[in-house]
């Protein structure tokens, strides 16, 4: 029997050829689904700020508050006439947005979660912390900025609570920065990271309306100029 020049039963031709093109549709199909979900990945990704992201923006308006309190404090040692409401205005923001937006932000969604996984636990509690000590350092701020004739006494005070709250504040936000933020990614599953990205920007509208960021960076960005700090390249060294 010469094997070679033997033809295929008919029905087993067509199962072979059946089967390849159940295997061509599939592995098209498959492709093209994979191609469709990695194009709705990259452009919602590049649409949406993460929660780590969005409180790093934050943390950026935070800073560019505290060299407001810096150039205040150094006028207040100097004995220089400025408008102590622009420092006023500074920690209203700093109230507002740093404190009853941005920390309630953390402590309701980002601590809760490093306690429930038993990571960071020091490190959350100093920061819990450091946010209580915040609140009554602007409260302070806030009562001695509406005094019309301030005494050397409460300037004095006023130059320590501005000291203490930069001191405090800059090593605070990098620990969340290069620590905190960071370790989030990997105690979240992907779902719940998406998800606290849109309810941190709901939240957001509901207290700040459209663009909140933006307007106050705006606010932030006005005191600044009063105080002659606006410009950057002010802030480069001179050769």
């Amino acid at each position: 029997m010469n094997v070679e020049n033997e033809k295929p039963r008919e029905g087993a031709t067509h199962r072979r050829i059946f089967v390849k093109q159940t295997i061509a549709a599939a592995l098209t199909g498959f492709a093209g689904i994979s191609l469709i979900s990695g194009c709705k990945s990259e452009g919602a990704e590049g649409q949406k700020v993460s929660p780590p992201e969005d409180l790093m923006q934050e943390h950026g308006l935070l800073n560019r508050i505290l060299l407001i309190y810096d150039t205040c404090k150094t006028h207040l040692v100097n004995k220089e006439n400025f408008s102590k409401q622009v420092l006023l205005d500074s920690a209203q923001i700093i109230r507002s947005f740093v404190e009853d937006y941005h920390e309630r932000q953390e402590e309701n969604y980002i601590f809760p979660r490093f306690q429930k996984a038993r990571q960071q636990m020091d490190l959350v509690h100093v920061l819990l912390e450091q946010h209580n000590a915040g609140r009554r350092i602007t409260d302070q701020i806030m009562q001695l900025c509406k005094s019309q004739t301030a005494t050397d006494a409460e300037n004095q005070k006023l130059i320590k609570l501005l000291t203490d709250f930069n001191t405090m504040y800059r090593p605070h936000e990098s620990r969340e920065d290069t620590i905190l933020f960071p370790a989030f990614r990997k105690i979240v599953s992907r779902y719940e990271y998406d998800s606290l990205g849109e309810e941190f920007e709901n939240n957001e509208k509901k207290l700040f309306g459209e663009d909140g960021f933006e307007k106050t960076v705006d606010k932030v960005a006005g005191l600044e100029k009063s105080l002659g700090i606006y410009e950057l390249s002010q802030f480069t060294p001179k050769q």
